[in-house]
């Protein structure tokens, strides 16, 4: 673990894992009306826990040109959301429940930014001096 990563902490990380649940949230919401589409979303305590323990969760290959399998990128495979109420055409996306995590998201992600701001800062004062 380098320096900068000590300085930042998990911040970087929820920074990027809320970008990345961002675009899963949006394909759930442009697929509210597509038949057998399955809403999908991330479990984020599974995935804190994973960043917690430096978990690897992409299985490893032996050649670089390999594909991984399982490898839903930095944060794993995106669950399926279990719906509140079924849908007769076998779409489970409540474009209510969408929004409101997608709102959630982007207010957290905005968090997550400036946290990194202020470190960063924090970090130009250090090495000024100031």
């Amino acid at each position: 673990m380098s320096l900068l990563d000590n300085a930042f902490g998990i911040s970087a990380q929820a920074l990027a894992f809320r970008s990345q649940r961002s675009s899963v949230l949006a394909a759930n919401i442009a697929n509210s009306e597509t038949p057998q589409y399955f809403a999908r979303d991330y479990d984020f305590k599974d995935v804190l826990a994973q960043a917690a323990q430096g978990y690897d969760t992409k299985l490893a290959t032996s050649d670089d040109k390999h594909i991984a399998l399982g490898s839903g990128g930095e944060f794993g495979e995106a669950q399926y959301r279990i719906p509140t109420k079924a849908a007769t055409d076998g779409n489970t996306v409540e474009e209510e429940i969408e929004q409101a995590a997608f709102s959630e998201n982007a207010l957290r992600y905005q968090t997550s930014l400036q946290f990194l701001n202020g470190t960063i800062r924090s970090l130009k004062l250090a090495i000024k001096g100031e």
